[in-house]
């Protein structure tokens, strides 16, 4: 039987592993659930019942001609109907934030990426670079053995390009039994950046099966 995947991200304000007691993880519905980048207002929070897309939009960030690092993520939890804060999430020293839980061996070590659509072949979206992976907005950092540090600056992510994914497993190599691996990401829009716009961009995680 193939390896099967569980992503889940960290919804509390403790950094301790998934199944720890009391932190509370939720396992991402990978099909209905989504992350939101945003600024954050009164409808677009914590606990509140999930929203239009023009509440969405109004609660987008703001471009300020400097570069911005967002420090707001949310989780839309289709089944529960609200959205969940990623307090963990962004440049924050937090190293369980993104848990991503295989249930055996793989034949390749997993990785992360970014893409525009679950196409996973472009990268035109402006958050990616508009097809330049070294300008993607996306950075992303390894946290399966270490904390990412303070100020981290990670990898940009976008495709699959060498230096624009992840190694989850720190570059150790595919997975010989069941294992939890972890990653940090976080949003950096930068100062050039004029024109405003809403993207839905994809997280992939690849592997090879035994």
């Amino acid at each position: 039987m193939a390896t099967a995947l569980k992503v889940y991200v960290n919804v509390d304000s403790v950094d301790s592993p998934v199944d720890t007691s009391g932190v509370d993880w939720v396992e991402v519905d990978v099909d209905n659930d989504e992350l939101i980048v945003t600024a954050g207002s009164d409808t677009i929070k914590d606990g509140e019942t999930l929203a239009s897309e023009s509440d969405l939009n109004q609660a987008g960030v703001l471009l300020t001609g400097a570069e911005i690092t967002i420090d707001k993520y949310l989780l839309a939890d289709a089944s529960a109907g609200i959205y969940k804060e990623l307090e963990l999430m962004g440049a924050s020293n937090s190293r369980y934030v993104m848990g991503f839980s295989f249930d055996g061996a793989t034949a390749s070590e997993p990785v992360l990426e970014v893409w525009d659509d679950s196409d996973l072949d472009t990268i035109a979206n402006a958050s990616l670079g508009s097809g330049t992976a070294s300008s993607s907005w996306w950075r992303g950092i390894t946290t399966t053995d270490a904390l990412p540090g303070v100020a981290w600056t990670g990898n940009r992510l976008a495709g699959s390009g060498a230096g624009y994914f992840l190694w989850l497993n720190d570059q150790n190599g595919a997975l010989t039994v069941a294992d939890v691996l972890y990653a940090q990401l976080k949003v950096v829009i930068p100062a050039i950046q004029t024109t405003a716009g809403a993207e839905t961009p994809v997280i992939a995680i690849k592997w090879a099966t035994t």
